[in-house]
């Protein structure tokens, strides 16, 4: 992708090319939300992270691989994000800092709405895709996690099981594969690359590993390990032509 052009020519004239800036837009898993926890007032909240957001894995890659150049990583995730309001907030978290590459991962609230609601996001993926072309960007879809598939016994407040137990039922249910296929559809109408996570999640979760614990909350954020599965994914997409 043009993008690792960019960092190379930047390492070759730092004074006379700008740093590339790579946008990160999507929700609590590109935030950097891992746990969760019940507060005093009995509302959950997220642990933050964001030393171990997969952005930050790649930008530590990169850093490797082009040691002299500087990245400008912009990081647009907010926790419970569905696409419709990414594209409300396109504008001010994504388009206004010009970004060179800009990688979008929505899903896994989204797929919440059920089947009956694919047209929510589709509709809201076909903006965004389209005003991210349309300002001379980069692209890339990239796929999320899987959901939990089983309640953990990790698991002990009973507001956080009726949250996985939501998840769960989602995921066998197939609502996840279901919006996924679509936006991979759309992804491929705007010459949008995919970098298929959740392929490899499914994978795993054929050959028996237990995906769920794979979750640092149990039910839908992967664990700080797991984010350098979705670093190094990116990484061979950016590596393609």
């Amino acid at each position: 992708m043009k993008i690792m052009n960019l960092l190379a020519e930047k390492g070759k004239d730092r004074w006379g090319k700008k740093s590339p800036t790579i946008a990160f837009l999507g929700d609590s898993v590109t935030q950097g939300c891992f746990e969760i926890y019940t507060k005093n007032d009995g509302s959950i909240e997220a642990v933050f992270d964001k030393n171990a957001t997969y952005h930050g894995y790649l930008n530590q890659i990169l850093t490797e691989l082009f040691p002299d150049t500087t990245l400008n990583i912009i990081n647009a995730g907010i926790s419970g994000d569905r696409a419709p309001l990414g594209a409300e907030r396109l504008q001010r978290d994504v388009l206004d800092y010009s970004p060179d590459l800009t990688v979008v991962c929505y899903g896994l609230n989204d797929n919440g709405w059920g089947k009956e609601g694919l047209h929510l996001y589709t509709d809201a993926l076909d903006d965004i895709f389209t005003r991210l072309k349309a300002a001379g960007g980069e692209v890339i879809f990239m796929t999320p996690n899987m959901q939990n598939t089983e309640i953990s016994c990790h698991l002990t407040d009973e507001k956080h099981r009726n949250s996985a137990k939501g998840a769960m039922e989602s995921q066998l249910a197939g609502n996840l594969d279901y919006y996924l296929a679509a936006a991979k559809e759309l992804a491929k109408k705007h010459g949008v690359k995919v970098c298929d996570v959740y392929a490899k999640w499914k994978k795993m979760a054929e050959l028996g590993v237990n995906t769920t614990e794979l979750l640092a909350n149990k039910i839908n954020h992967p664990t700080r390990k797991m984010n350098w599965l979705f670093a190094t994914s990116l990484l061979d997409t950016l590596l393609e032509d």
